[in-house]
C-alpha cells in the first residue's frame, strides 16, 4: 500500500497541477476566442487537451508498459484519424476508455476523441472539466431527458472542423458477472440471444446517432476489446503500480451509408452486431487472438514520454520557485497547508480509481418476464 502512495501521490500531483493549467488555458478560450470563432476555439481546445490526454496515454505506454495490439485490415488502417467516425464498443474492462485514448493517440485524433458519458463525469476535477470544455455528451440515463440532450449535441458535431471520434458504450454499463447473469435472464424472458461475453446492447442512443450523424459521418468502427488469457485484466490502479497487461483490439469499419433507413431496422443491425461480438469473444476465448484479421504494428509513439517530461520540468520548477518566493515549508502553518494539498491529490486520485472501477458502474437492471416486447426494451433504454 505504501509503494502505491509513493507512486499514485507524485503522479497526482504532476497530473492535478498540469490538468488545472489546461483547464484554466480551455476556460480563458472558451471566454475569449469561442464567441469569436467556434472553429478556432475547437482547434486550439483540441491541442490543449491532448496535452493532458497524453499523461494518461504515458502512463499506458511508458510507465505500466501495457500492449494494445490492434487487428484490423489495412484499410481501415489507414482512415483511422482522417474521417469522423461512430465508435462502438463493447465495455470489458475498466480502462476501456485509456485503450481508445491510445488508439486516438495513434490515429493522430486524441484532442478530437469524444465520448458520450454520464452526467456525473463532467464534475470529476480537471478530467471531466477539459470533457466539458472538449464538447463531450453528458447524459442523465433517462431518455425522456437525454432524447434532446443527445440530439444537440450531436448537431453541434457537424461542422467540427477536424477528425473526431465519438465513443458510445451502447452495452450502457460497464461488463461485470453478476451484470451478464442479469442480461441471460432479461434475454431468455425475451426471447433475445442469450449473451455469454457482452451485455445486450441498449439502442435508443445509438439509433439517434446514426439519425443525426449519417449526413457528415461516413463510418462507424465496430471495436472489440479482449484481454488474453497469458494477461492479467488492467485496472488503474494496476496501471499506477507500473504493472503490464496486454490488451487485444479487434475494429472493423463499417460504411454509415450501408446501414438501413429506418430506426427499427438500424437498432436490429446494433444487435446484430453485438451478436457477431458475441460469437467473435467466443473465438477470441478459444484461440487467444482474432485471427480473422491481421495484426497491425502501431508502434509506441514517444510524443506523451516528451509531454510528461515538460510537464515534470514545468511543475517542479514552478513549485521549487514557489517554495523559495513563499517560505511554505518554513512555519507550522505553510507545513499543514502543504499536508493539506497533498491530502487532496490523494483523495482525487482514489476517486479517479473508484470511478474507474467496472464493479462500481451503475448495475444493470432485469425486467420481469411478464413485460414483454417493446415496452420491455424501452425501459431497459431509460435505466442506461
Amino acid at each position: 500500500m505504501a509503494v502505491a502512495a509513493a507512486v499514485v501521490v507524485p503522479l497526482g500531483l504532476l497530473f492535478f497541477t498540469s490538468g488545472l493549467v489546461v483547464n484554466l488555458i480551455q476556460a480563458i478560450c472558451y471566454v475569449l476566442v469561442r464567441p469569436l470563432s467556434k472553429n478556432l476555439y475547437r482547434r486550439i481546445n483540441r491541442a490543449v487537451a491532448e496535452l493532458l490526454w497524453l499523461e494518461l496515454v504515458w502512463i499506458i505506454d511508458w510507465w505500466a508498459g501495457v500492449k494494445v495490439q490492434v487487428f484490423t485490415d489495412r484499410e481501415t488502417l489507414r482512415l483511422m484519424g482522417k474521417e469522423h467516425a461512430l465508435v462502438i464498443c463493447n465495455h470489458r474492462s475498466d480502462i476501456d476508455w485509456l485503450v481508445g485514448w491510445v488508439l486516438a493517440q495513434r490515429s493522430g485524433c486524441l484532442g478530437s476523441s469524444l465520448a458520450v458519458m454520464k452526467k456525473s463525469s463532467k464534475f470529476l476535477p480537471v478530467i471531466g472539466w477539459s470533457m466539458w470544455f472538449s464538447e463531450y455528451l453528458f447524459l442523465e440515463r433517462s431518455w425522456a431527458k437525454d432524447e434532446n440532450t443527445l440530439k444537440s449535441g450531436l448537431q453541434r458535431l457537424s461542422d467540427y472542423p477536424l477528425p473526431f471520434w465519438l465513443a458510445l458504450f451502447v452495452e450502457g454499463t460497464r461488463f461485470t458477472q453478476a451484470k451478464l447473469l442479469a442480461a441471460q435472464e432479461y434475454a431468455a424472458s425475451t426471447g433475445l440471444p442469450i449473451p455469454r461475453n457482452i451485455l445486450i446492447p441498449r439502442t435508443k442512443g445509438f439509433v439517434a446517432a446514426v439519425s443525426h450523424m449519417r449526413s457528415f459521418v461516413p463510418a462507424i468502427y465496430d471495436v472489440t476489446v479482449a484481454i488474453p488469457k497469458s494477461s492479467s485484466a488492467p485496472t488503474m490502479l494496476r496501471l499506477f503500480k507500473g504493472q503490464p497487461s496486454v490488451v487485444h483490439v479487434h475494429i472493423k469499419r463499417h460504411l454509415m451509408k450501408e446501414l438501413p433507413e429506418s430506426d427499427d431496422a438500424v437498432a436490429q443491425w446494433c444487435r446484430d452486431v453485438f451478436v457477431a461480438k458475441d460469437a467473435l469473444l467466443d473465438k477470441h476465448i478459444a484461440e487467444d487472438t482474432f485471427s480473422d484479421q491481421e495484426l497491425q504494428n502501431t508502434g509506441r509513439p514517444i510524443k506523451s514520454l516528451v509531454v510528461v517530461i515538460s510537464w515534470a520540468c514545468l511543475v517542479i520548477a514552478g513549485f521549487i520557485k514557489f517554495l523559495q518566493w513563499s517560505s511554505l515549508l518554513s512555519s507550522w502553518k505553510g507545513v499543514a497547508f502543504s499536508s493539506i494539498g497533498l491530502a487532496i491529490v490523494t483523495a482525487l486520485m482514489q476517486l479517479l480509481i473508484r470511478f474507474s472501477q467496472s464493479e462500481r458502474s451503475t448495475p444493470a437492471k432485469v425486467v420481469p418476464a411478464k413485460k414483454r416486447s417493446e415496452q420491455q426494451e424501452d425501459s431497459n433504454d431509460k435505466q442506461h
